[in-house]
């Protein structure tokens, strides 16, 4: 795989409350949080457990949804009574990604050919910290050529389907590292009024 995060602050603040990470390692993920209020911490804090979760899981863990359910009631115990964060994050296994999501930050598919799928559409919007958080599955296949995306609200919100389909091209074109840029260009382009985050993964 190929992965790049880029990460862009709202204007006229001096913090970013997104956070993301990603990880290559046996078994590469990437995870993204907003937190909510001046909550950058809650969303730093929130990767930082989700980190140590992963890297001493086994590829059987991981590839079962109960190892992230369970994973995601953690983080929401961690911040609850605090500031508050979304959550999403994935892992890549051999032909698929598992993973989980709650909140409104977005996990997209992007594949060579045809439309541009949300794949986390259905997710509740509970974020962690609220004591009421429904992990939702994410279990896809991917193929060679798929491009996923995580994204928080900053960063999708301005960017409707169609709009998306037209910067796949642009971005399919240059260097995979300009991928998130020239999206958070143009979700930025007429003023940045939240914090906005793009981790954008490449399958090989």
């Amino acid at each position: 795989m190929e992965i790049y995060g880029t990460s862009r602050q709202q204007e006229g603040t001096k913090s970013n409350e997104d956070a993301f990470l990603v990880g290559r390692g046996q078994i590469p993920f990437a995870a993204l949080a907003d937190g909510s209020g001046s909550a950058q911490q809650a969303a730093r804090s929130a990767l930082a457990l989700f980190h140590r979760l992963i890297s001493e899981a086994t590829v059987e863990e991981v590839e079962r949804f109960p190892t992230w359910e369970g994973w995601t009631r953690l983080l929401d115990s961690l911040l609850l009574g605090g500031a508050q964060s979304t959550f999403v994050a994935i892992a890549l296994l051999p032909g698929r990604i598992v993973g989980t999501s709650t909140g409104d930050s977005r996990l997209y598919l992007i594949p060579m050919d045809g439309e541009i799928q949300i794949l986390t559409e259905d997710a509740q919007k509970f974020r962690l910290g609220s004591g009421k958080v429904i992990p939702y599955p994410i279990h896809r296949r991917v193929q060679p050529g798929d491009v996923l995306m995580l994204m928080s609200d900053g960063a999708w919100t301005p960017l409707n389907l169609t709009k998306m389909m037209a910067l796949r091209a642009k971005a399919l074109s240059r260097h995979f590292s300009e991928f998130p840029v020239i999206f958070l260009d143009e979700a930025g382009k007429n003023g940045r009024a939240d914090d906005m985050t793009v981790v954008a993964i490449k399958v090989l």
